[in-house]
């Protein structure tokens, strides 16, 4: 892999919100780990889960821990690569989709910027967006849940 694109990758991993980046080209496959994260192994949960210890009982009185955000409820649509996600093909232009808009298959539902390359993302099924969880000029990571739609 060329250096300089090489370095372009590891000051994507540094500017963005991300903690890790694996690029595959042709036979070169580089990871990026940024510093203080280390990769997490979910292989055999069984076998981790044995090791840690039991959890200490609660206090008398005190309040549990809050729950984990129940997951959306719809079709996902995924960011398909890591990026800048923008919901307009411009600054300032009209964005494609808003909450309550239907969406018909291979309609564009926004745009991910990838080293200096825009990527449309269209919809994968028709129906109506009822969700959208990401905020126009934030990273995205691969596989991250983009728009709910109904």
């Amino acid at each position: 892999m060329d250096l300089r694109k090489l370095k372009t990758l590891i000051e994507l991993v540094e500017s963005s919100g991300i903690s890790e980046l694996e690029v595959t080209e042709g036979e070169e496959k580089v990871r990026i780990v940024k510093s203080g994260h280390l990769p997490v192994n979910f292989g055999n949960m069984s076998a981790q889960s044995q090791m840690l210890p039991p959890a200490a009982p609660l206090p008398s009185g005190a309040a549990p821990p809050p729950l984990a955000p129940a997951p959306p409820v719809g079709h996902t649509v995924k960011s398909p690569m890591v990026g800048t996600f923008y919901r307009s093909a411009s600054p300032g232009a009209k964005v494609f989709v808003e909450v309550g808009t239907e969406v018909k298959e291979g309609d564009v539902l926004c745009i991910i910027e990838a080293m200096k390359l825009l990527n449309e993302i269209p919809a994968d099924r028709g129906g109506v967006v009822r969700q959208i969880l990401v905020e126009n000029g934030q990273p995205v990571e691969y596989g991250q849940i983009l728009f709910v739609i109904e």
